[in-house]
């Protein structure tokens, strides 16, 4: 099994989006792949794509996941694991999975779900108040940290392949989703402040450039690797919306450089950190993908699986361009190869 988190702590990078649309084509071009998508964001914006999108009541399924006795949700998980936080109890993953192209055909059959939920904010309380407990001869934080990688263990005979995308914070629940991947997908931006988030990830996730050695001993990567785990890689940095930034602002291309500069000189010193050796082989440009992607938000549709022309959005006629679709489809596909 193998495990890809989108995450930036910035919002705004389309780390959604591009994990809607990473996903779904990789699950149309792998039809023998199981894979699971775990939304572990409480706005549960994935969930609601691929159960249809605003226009095909997405939103309307998706609080019935949240709804029923047992949340079918990651919400409905981690209510399990505050019974019991440090001894894991049976897990059935099928319990908290459902199957999205029952409510949205356009949505591969090979991808399952396991839906966000706003309760999230309040078990992330609960769930640091844990981690802090001192029980001897337990590791409270780590017990507390695997709650995902525990769910994944039990499902790893069922999936091939899982896809988490993650809130833009830093948050409990985002530390366990990140400690439970093997490959991070991290977007930005051309701007500076994408600059700024991606120093700011590695200082979260790996420890680096902190502020002061007070902080070390508290910090993510360092009590993941005093318990012997390993980190998430980094795999792909995906430069998204670049069409809205690029053209007569070499401002921007300026910032993107720098991007890059700044990634050749963390993988000089900590190459461990990339699932890649060249700048070049860890980097996919995709273009602002603008109405198409509006109507693929609002419907649930995928690009690949959008048809251009007028369509319908919620009472509103919207014109798809037919070759500018086209060359967003080329972008996703050249993200999915990336992976």
């Amino acid at each position: 099994m193998t495990t890809y988190a989108f995450w930036n702590n910035k919002g705004g990078t389309g780390k959604t989006s591009l994990a809607f649309q990473a996903l779904t084509l990789y699950a149309q071009e792998n039809p023998d792949k199981r894979i699971l998508a775990l939304d572990v964001c409480p706005q549960a914006n994935l969930s609601e794509l691929l159960y249809g999108g605003l226009a095909f009541r997405g939103s309307e399924v998706l609080l019935a996941r949240q709804g029923e006795p047992r949340r079918r949700t990651i919400g409905g998980y981690f209510e399990l694991r505050l019974t019991a936080p440090f001894a894991p109890p049976t897990i059935v993953t099928a319990d908290y999975v459902s199957k999205p192209n029952q409510y949205n055909q356009a949505i591969p059959e090979n991808i399952d779900l396991i839906a966000g939920d706003p309760l999230l904010e309040m078990q992330a309380t609960a769930m640091s108040a844990l981690a802090n407990t001192s029980i001897p001869t337990t590791n409270s934080w780590l017990r507390i940290i695997d709650w995902i990688k525990d769910l994944l263990e039990a499902a790893a005979d069922d999936y091939d392949t899982v896809f988490i995308d993650t809130n833009p914070s830093f948050s409990m629940y985002t530390q366990v989703a990140l400690s439970a991947a093997d490959k991070l997908v991290l977007p930005v931006m051309a701007d500076d402040s994408s600059r700024r988030a991606i120093q700011n990830a590695f200082s979260l996730i790996y420890g680096l450039r902190l502020p002061s050695e007070i902080y070390t001993q508290y910090a993510f990567a360092t009590r993941l690797r005093e318990a012997d785990r390993d980190l998430p890689r980094v795999h792909l940095i995906a430069k998204n919306r670049l069409t809205q930034y690029m053209g007569a602002a070499s401002a921007y291309a300026a910032v993107l450089h720098s991007i890059d500069r700044d990634i050749e000189a963390l993988m000089g010193s900590t190459p461990e950190m990339f699932t890649f050796s060249t700048v070049d082989d860890g980097i996919v440009e995709i273009r602002d993908f603008q109405t198409a992607g509006v109507v693929a938000q609002a419907r649930g549709c995928p690009l690949y699986a959008q048809r251009p022309g007028k369509l319908d959005i919620m009472g509103h006629r919207v014109q798809v361009k037919a070759d500018y679709l086209a060359n967003c489809v080329v972008d996703a596909k050249k993200l999915v190869a990336a992976l």
